[in-house]
């Protein structure tokens, strides 16, 4: 049995489907998993996406951007294949790519993906397939992630505990703020303050039908006391910039799965650091691979060789590393 998709320089491609999937540069017929900048970039003619996403990736490639919006499930012919999108977990409109050809069999495309369940996005939907691609971006056995409710209060006791000065969470502009914000809608009437870099995709969220907290952007103009006792939701790249300068005395956290590992949030400079990720963990990635039944396993991404070492050795599955496709992923945490 050939394989459907291959490593060109442009990215992923099928070519029997004559398209290509997240691809890094510019191509006739770009298949999109999600709207993270490193997977749906500017630049191609036509592109193909769930329907779900079709919001946050219009607000990622402008209005321009010939945009072909699926239904989760919807079959339909791309060349000599037949395919399909499923839910992937990851963030709003994520999605699977299901390839299907007569003499090649089937090909699932995982994109990234989660299995904990996520109030802004579709979850996970298993699809069986003779070849996996997988992602790898916290394929370690010590990534185990917590209940996401728990965490998400503890975040918010920690915010409430602080009234006298502002609380700065620091996470990704696209997907985790939302999600964020998506829990925090059942436990606050309070206005949340949100950076300008997250205004437009949450405004995207909001018109997909999303609930989220009420939220603020953080004026031109303004006083340290304007912000005391607030929440704020800031991108990684604001910390320690000069941006900060108009919060006095904050206390700072950051939300990634990378705090999981001991000493993150002091080498970054946090004074907490809270595991919310919107990735699988180690033992929902294997999980996954055995669910869809795969006999062929690529793996991408993070940790992509200790992840295809264990699946060959621990669990007899023909596992290979892929390559790092996807670099600089702003959804990575």
């Amino acid at each position: 049995m050939s394989p459907l998709v291959a490593v060109e320089p442009e990215g992923l491609r099928c070519e029997r489907g004559g398209f290509y999937i997240d691809p890094a540069g510019s191509v006739d017929v770009a298949v999109i998993t999600h709207a993270h900048a490193d997977h749906a970039r500017i630049g191609s003619k036509r592109y193909v996406c769930s329907a779900r996403s079709l919001e946050v990736l219009r607000a990622r490639l402008g209005p321009d951007a010939v945009i072909e919006p699926r239904e989760y499930e919807e079959r339909f012919a791309l060349g000599e294949t037949t395919v399909s999108l499923h839910p992937a977990g990851h963030v709003l409109g994520s999605a699977q790519v299901r390839i299907e050809h007569d003499r090649a069999g089937v090909c699932v495309v995982s994109g990234d993906y989660k299995r904990d369940p996520d109030p802004t996005c579709d979850g996970f939907a298993t699809v069986e397939c003779d070849t996996f691609v997988t992602e790898a971006t916290f394929a370690l056995p010590v990534y185990r992630w917590r209940d996401p409710e728990a965490i998400v209060s503890e975040l918010f006791d920690w915010w409430r505990s602080e009234r006298a000065h502002p609380t700065l969470v620091f996470c990704y502009a696209f997907g985790k703020a939302q999600r964020i914000l998506a829990h925090l809608a059942s436990r606050t009437d309070e206005p949340v303050y949100i950076h300008g870099a997250m205004d437009k995709l949450t405004d995207a969220y909001r018109r997909s039908g999303v609930r989220l907290a009420n939220t603020k952007t953080i004026p031109e103009s303004s006083s340290p006391k304007d912000f005391a006792g607030s929440l704020v939701l800031c991108p990684p790249s604001a910390h320690r910039s000069p941006w900060m300068k108009r919060f006095k005395a904050p206390q700072t956290a950051f939300v990634s799965g990378w705090m999981a590992v001991r000493g993150q949030k002091t080498r970054r400079g946090y004074e907490r650091g809270f595991v919310l990720s919107d990735h699988a963990d180690w033992p929902s990635l294997v999980r996954t691979v055995e669910e869809t039944k795969a006999r062929t396993v690529l793996v991408t991404h993070g940790s992509s060789d200790a992840l295809a070492r264990y699946l060959r050795e621990a669990r007899s599955i023909d596992a290979r590393p892929l390559g790092h496709l996807y670099e600089g992923d702003e959804g990575e945490g």
